[in-house]
């Protein structure tokens, strides 16, 4: 499975960026979907996720900034970000995980927040 990722860019804090994910299969699975980040030298961190029956789940350090949803009709996830934050700086990676179709991840978006 290949998933593709969009939306990455520079924003200046305060501002905001949509994140997608093409997701491939995924209207015929049953599935968890989410979005992590990573930055160098640090452990690649958990933003969000969003399982088949849209329970969400958030990493502390949101803080109701951004919101995370799906369309199983165009197979994608999104990830909403506002308020930006400086700290917010890192790659982000879509990850799908579904039965008997395993874990995937994609190849990961920049995203650059400036002061």
């Amino acid at each position: 499975v290949q998933l593709a990722e969009s939306g990455g860019g520079s924003v200046q804090a305060g501002g905001s960026l949509r994140l997608s994910c093409v997701v491939p299969g995924m209207s015929s699975s049953v599935y968890r979907l989410g979005w992590y980040r990573q930055t160098p030298g640090k452990q690649r961190e958990l933003v969000a996720t969003i399982n088949v029956g849209g329970i969400t789940y958030y990493g502390d350090f949101v803080r109701g900034r951004f919101t995370i949803s799906r369309d199983n009709a165009k197979e994608t996830v999104y990830l909403q970000m506002n308020s930006l934050e400086v700290e917010d700086t890192a790659v982000y990676i879509c990850n799908y995980q579904a039965q008997g179709i395993g874990i995937h991840w994609g190849q990961g978006t920049q995203v650059t927040v400036f002061s």
